[in-house]
């Protein structure tokens, strides 16, 4: 994982627009992107709170021009483990609901009110919670899906990968139909500002998904730039290849232009990343078309 500046490295998603607009570089371009990429789109059809508390809220997306049950996605956004908001995701919530998808996106504790694994755990409530909950809003709880994108790709991982998160909420990792990852730190180097984030050093490794492959896992689609200056490719082909070798279901989507914000491009405007979608959607529907069989 490159440690480049924390003030900038979580903001390379911003996009041409945006660049054009000479906005990469300001101290408020983050607001100004999300701005840009929710243009147009309405707010979450409902909300939840899948916990106690301020930071565990869930908003819901409900899919477009669906029949019957349809596949159900929780995603997790990045910002280093130490900012971010569901709200400011509408755009990826309302993409995939264009797909036919129940999209729940969902908030998590953040540094410094919490340390790792807590977003982990957050992580793992919300889980439970669309597991309990989807079947209300059309969702097929059989085909549940946990997706993310940098920090939130490494959350949507572990739950995946270290049994122990799901265990607490009475699931395992097999319960979900898949794991999605979007440029996703998944053996990366505690260093720098994430040292405190990360809290005791003995555990550092544990917020390693490559250290939890062991042949229990559902099935992976992990999608990474190769121009990716933030997370290094390597750490995706890692753990696919992992993933792999213990026989699990994987599948390494590597964008060769692509940076570290090209998967999220890919759900912001298809046409600039268009192997992106198309790859969620054979991976999800792969569920979608068993569970029908």
């Amino acid at each position: 994982m490159t440690t480049t500046n924390s003030s900038v490295r979580w903001r390379g998603w911003l996009g041409p627009a945006l660049l054009a607009a000479g906005a990469l570089l300001t101290s408020g371009c983050l607001r100004v992107a999300f701005t840009v990429a929710n243009q147009g789109q309405p707010p979450a059809d409902a909300s939840a709170a899948y916990a106690s508390g301020p930071r565990n809220g869930i908003d819901i997306y409900r899919p477009t021009g669906a029949t019957g049950t349809v596949p159900v996605i929780v995603f997790f956004y990045g910002g280093s483990w130490r900012n971010g908001a569901r709200e400011d995701y509408r755009f990826v919530g309302r993409r995939l609901a264009q797909q036919g998808m129940l999209v729940l996106v969902a908030d998590y504790r953040t540094y410094p009110d919490t340390i790792f694994p807590g977003f982990v755990e957050d992580g793992a409530s919300a889980v439970a919670w669309a597991r309990a909950n989807a079947a209300g809003w059309g969702g097929d709880p059989r085909c549940l899906f946990v997706a993310g994108h940098s920090a939130g790709a490494q959350i949507a991982a572990l739950l995946g990968t270290d049994q122990r998160y799901l265990a607490a909420q009475r699931m395992k990792p097999t319960d979900l139909a898949g794991v999605i990852t979007l440029s996703g730190p998944l053996d990366f180097a505690i260093t720098g500002d994430l040292v405190p984030v990360f809290g005791d050093p003995a555990r550092w490794p544990d917020a390693q998904p490559v250290n939890f492959v062991d042949g229990d896992e559902p099935p992976f689609l992990l999608i990474h730039g190769l121009r990716d200056k933030v997370v290094e490719a390597q750490d995706s082909r890692e753990l696919a290849a992992r993933l792999q070798r213990a026989k699990v279901p994987a599948t390494l989507k590597l964008l060769p232009e692509g940076g570290h914000s090209t998967p999220l491009l890919g759900l912001y405007q298809p046409v600039q990343a268009p192997e992106v979608l198309p790859a969620i959607n054979a991976f999800v529907g792969a569920c979608k078309r068993a569970s029908e069989a």
